[in-house]
């Protein structure tokens, strides 16, 4: 009896096992065939667009498409404005360029082929009108998807234009492609396993950073010459930085957030902006005074009416501008710390006045109100939206702590501080908060150190800022683990002040050289991780080679800094934008890409 009992267990085990197992075979073929309808119709809209442009060419066989993607925005508007360009000329040479770029790039998620049909309909009087423009794949588009890289939300198409492309329509402009993203969006790579991952117009072997990288790398390729991201911990400037273009974070709320869509929507310790994204300073500007304007006041009324200030954006007065190479938390590499101290001098050769500036407490900042704060609920919700498929492999080292019970993630802070402090409350903050009554205070926290840091600006009487932004660019697969690099730029995130990167210089030998000299700030395993981060992978070299024989495969990429200035003063910034890529300009006026 015994035995028969014992024989039943056994195949009960065993069926049950076959049967989680078959399960499981069926749900990731599910899983792969949802992929495959993704990239099939992603393939299709390529082709598409293939098709109408070689339709196009036959038509008009004197056009050459290749000059009007060569034309900077200023004067590719001027000219469709006079009509020696004609909007349908401009739309099929992007559209042509961008299926070219992406062949080589994978940066696109869609191709909106109801551009065509926006051609018979475009309002005349707008800034943009005539220009094609690239969306960062959340931007909700009217029939297409916003899955921000994660199965859960694929096949389920947007029914109503995002506040933002309804302006831009009314504007004039021609949304045409939508771009790439990190799985997720809470990851500075970009790979997600619906789209594949998306490289760097500089060099293929680099990743072109992220979560708006898809549209950093199709306008650094010369696919697009305008575009949108968002930006929570560095999205938009860690992108344009990795890849040699201009990008632009405005103060939360300036620009409606109203149909953008998120894995994590709600988060008030770190703010989420959209901005624009482009190839010069100028195209930024232009951007925003089409956007801020009474179609975005009336669509959204939370957006506080504010028109573009021009008068600011043009001033030519002197500036008192605070700088720091250094933050305490991140020691900057070599091309960050040159870039700075390059566009110091040049400042103060134009006539400004620089001033030390100290940033306070970042430690804090990074771990107690951007960490915990992006995380609150322990990563619960992102972690939701993960389940339904596979974790593309750039964000599993990132992700895996977040899945760890709250009492071993606390374990191992424990165990981490004596040794590494840093890492030690990185893996706290994946905690969250513990109530609703702590989570108001660490805002009111942010709120104290907010008027702390405007207090310390105010004086020192600051115009603006001028600080190091994160690069160059990293090899792939070192974006989700090195999280600590984010201080840079999630630090403007938890204050709301606006901030832009433009590049100013490229990676040199001599840049390289000095990364054998680098030795962090707290010499954890993440200051390690920082400097092989920037390695080419494919060099090999023994122990007792030096690093900096070792290293190749950086020279040439470009280096950007990071522009900052207080709430609201948005024009400000982009204005000091447009004064350091005038003065980097003496030193060299090809473009870094």
């Amino acid at each position: 009896m015994d035995r028969e009992w014992t024989s039943v267990v056994g195949a009960l085990i065993c069926g049950t096992g076959a049967t989680v197992l078959l399960l499981k075979w069926v749900g990731h073929q599910k899983v792969q065939k949802k992929i495959q309808r993704a990239r099939a119709r992603r393939d299709a809209e390529l082709s598409q667009a293939q098709q109408a442009v070689q339709e196009f060419k036959e038509k008009n066989p004197g056009l050459d498409l290749k000059t009007i993607v060569a034309l900077p925005l200023a004067e590719l508007t001027k000219q469709i404005k006079t009509g020696s360009l004609k909007p349908e000329a401009v739309l099929h040479a992007y559209m042509d360029k961008a299926v070219e770029v992406n062949r080589k790039l994978n940066c696109s998620t869609d191709v909106l082929m109801e551009s065509m049909k926006q051609l018979s309909n475009i309002p005349k009087d707008g800034l943009l009108y005539g220009v094609p423009i690239s969306l960062k794949e959340n931007i909700g588009y009217k029939g297409h998807d916003s899955t921000c890289g994660v199965l859960s939300k694929l096949d389920d198409p947007i029914v109503k234009d995002s506040v933002v492309v309804t302006v831009l329509k009314k504007q004039g402009a021609i949304p045409f492609i939508k771009t790439n993203v990190p799985q997720g969006l809470l990851n500075y790579e970009c790979s997600n396993p619906i789209y594949g991952m998306t490289v760097n117009p500089c060099n293929l072997k680099k990743t072109c950073g992220g979560s708006s990288g898809g549209e950093a790398a199709l306008i650094g390729g010369g696919g697009s010459i305008l575009g949108l991201g968002t930006d929570i911990g560095g999205s938009i400037r860690i992108p344009a930085s990795f890849c040699g273009i201009c990008g632009f974070k405005p103060t939360s709320n300036r620009i409606s957030l109203r149909g953008v869509h998120s894995c994590a929507k709600g988060i008030k310790s770190v703010l989420s902006s959209i901005g624009p994204m482009a190839r010069d300073v100028e195209s930024l500007a232009l951007c925003m005074r089409a956007l801020l304007c009474k179609d975005m006041f009336t669509l959204d009324p939370t957006v506080p009416p504010i028109p573009f200030n021009q008068q600011v954006y043009e001033s030519s007065d002197r500036l008192r501008i605070g700088y720091y190479e250094n933050d305490g938390y991140l020691q900057p590499s070599p091309s960050m710390v040159r870039a700075l101290q390059e566009t110091k001098k040049l400042l103060e050769q134009a006539g400004h006045t620089l001033i030390p500036f100290k940033p306070l407490d970042t430690f804090k900042a990074m771990q107690e109100y951007a960490a915990r704060g992006a995380l609150a609920d322990g990563a619960a919700t992102l972690l939701s939206h993960l389940k339904d498929g596979p974790v593309d492999p750039c964000l599993r080292p990132q992700t895996l702590p977040y899945s760890f019970p709250h009492f071993v993630k606390k374990l191992l802070s424990i165990i981490l501080k004596p040794i590494y402090p840093r890492m030690a409350a990185a893996m706290d903050a994946t905690c969250g908060v513990k109530s609703v009554a702590e989570l108001w205070k660490q805002h009111y926290a942010i709120e104290n150190y907010t008027h702390e840091v405007i207090a310390q600006w105010t004086e020192l009487k600051l115009d603006v800022l001028l600080c190091p932004v994160l690069g160059p660019a990293y090899n792939f697969y070192f974006c989700g683990k090195l999280t600590s690099a984010l201080s840079y730029t999630v630090l403007y995130n938890v204050l709301n002040f606006p901030s832009g990167a433009v590049p100013v210089t490229t990676v040199t030998a001599e840049d390289e050289a000095k990364l054998s000299q680098y030795r962090g700030t707290f010499g954890d395993i993440w200051d390690k991780l920082f400097v092989k981060a920037s390695v080419c992978k494919l060099v090999v070299f023994s122990k007792s080679q030096s690093l900096s024989t070792a290293v190749r495969g950086g020279v040439g990429l470009p280096v950007a800094v990071q522009c900052v200035s207080l709430p609201w003063q948005d024009e400000l910034c982009l204005r000091f934008m447009r004064e350091v890529e005038e003065v980097c300009a003496y030193k060299s006026s090809s473009k870094t890409c």
